[in-house]
């Protein structure tokens, strides 16, 4: 029993880490209808961007905070430059965003390399024995700001006047605009937390899993999944999503193999798309555009 809640335990660890990258992904979707193929480099960029700056001399939580927020205000301005000139093509913009994200790869190799780069654990490396489960410090981190962001985002969709508005957009973009919500704010308001989520993903799983300029695509594609397990437009779904995979995938590698960890992500995406395309919880009522 004890073998099997380990293994349970990294398994949600790693799954918030897919659950808040899924979420990047909802935000984007829902009021542009694009799948942002880019949403896993963000977590690289903010990730390396925050082992730059500890490098150059600043305290490590300035340091991941300057980086989040660049990464965020980084989304806005990938938004404003590549994708609004696309209009309501979907297909075009998903295309762009696949580019954005092979040259956000190309601009971390000239940055910093193609080895992997370690960024310190916030609060030592001395595991911690929980009832004969052992976890690293980092891990108590990964499920701490995962619960903190979800309830953040969650205070922001249903207490805020943008949250609500951002909400509106993705139920129904025309009847909003109508209502004298600006569309292409809230675009800017989606590319915004997507970047930012994902930029927190990858700054608080870099100590526990080197980061390096190709990671994010893994971190994209298990994100991706976990939105198609959860349903796509969901954030509840999306974050249930990643915990799903990531436990899956920890209980294949501890009893099964290491070999079949990628082959479970996959297998789970074709199951769900042919027995169940609209996920657990199924999609946002969004209207197509």
């Amino acid at each position: 029993m004890t073998e099997f809640l380990q293994y349970l335990a990294s398994g949600l660890v790693v799954g918030c880490i897919y659950g808040l990258v899924a979420v990047g992904f909802t935000a984007v979707y829902n009021v542009t209808g694009i799948v942002n193929f880019s949403q896993g480099d963000m977590s690289m960029l903010g990730a390396l961007g925050a082992v730059g700056l500890i490098g150059l001399g600043l305290p490590m939580p300035v340091a991941l905070l300057v980086s989040v927020l660049v990464v965020g205000l980084l989304g806005i301005a990938i938004e404003r430059i590549a994708i609004r000139p696309a209009g309501s093509d979907v297909m075009r913009g998903i295309i762009i965003t696949i580019g954005i994200g092979v040259a956000l790869q190309g601009i971390a190799v000239i940055v910093w390399g193609t080895d992997a780069q370690p960024l310190p654990a916030f609060s030592g490396e001395t595991p911690i024995d929980m009832g004969g489960v052992t976890v690293p410090p980092q891990a108590l981190w990964v499920l701490g700001c995962a619960a903190a962001l979800m309830l953040a985002l969650y205070v922001f969709y249903t207490k805020t006047y943008i949250g609500k508005a951002f909400r509106a957009c993705a139920m129904n973009p025309k009847a909003a605009g109508l209502m004298g919500i600006p569309n292409t704010a809230m675009r800017a308001v989606g590319f915004f937390l997507s970047s930012l989520v994902g930029a927190i993903a990858g700054v608080i799983v870099a100590p526990v899993a080197l980061m390096q300029y190709d990671t994010g695509v893994f971190l994209g594609i298990k994100g991706f999944v976990a939105c198609i397990i959860g349903g796509f437009g969901n954030p509840i779904g999306a974050a249930l999503g990643g915990l799903v995979l990531g436990s899956l995938e920890s209980l294949s590698t501890g009893y099964l193999s290491s070999g079949f960890k990628n082959a479970i992500a996959f297998v789970v995406l074709l199951g769900f798309l042919f027995l169940r395309p609209g996920g657990i919880l199924g999609e946002m009522d969004t209207v197509k555009r």
